[in-house]
């Protein structure tokens, strides 16, 4: 895989069932290969929620700002808001303003 991001936010331990059930019917969908993605895993830890996404370009991010407007991105953008809590509400205007920023990369040699 050639690029990553890795969104963070805040989420309550118990929401994590729904959160993949959401995550899961939206990745039956064709919206996971409009955007790229090639491979989501979800995290939490203590309140926290990390959402990795692996894609196969280096254009993931500009990808996910394009499918923005779908219909199916809005609706499970809309979903998932009464489990996921902006890190920093006070700076937060998009998902471009949770992803972490990566300092170090390993990877085995194929």
């Amino acid at each position: 895989m050639k690029h990553s991001t890795l969104i963070v936010a805040r989420m309550e331990p118990g929401d994590n069932a729904e959160v993949a059930r959401l995550f899961g019917d939206f990745d039956a969908t064709e919206m996971p290969h409009r955007m790229g993605t090639r491979r989501r895993q979800l995290f939490s830890y203590r309140g926290l929620y990390f959402h990795l996404q692996d894609f196969d370009t280096d254009n993931g991010g500009e990808l996910i700002e394009e499918a923005k407007t779908d219909p199916r991105f809005v609706r499970i953008s809309d979903d998932l808001k009464p489990f996921i809590e902006a890190y920093d509400p006070a700076t937060w205007r998009s998902p471009a303003d949770a992803m972490a920023t990566r300092f170090y990369s390993w990877q085995a040699s194929e």
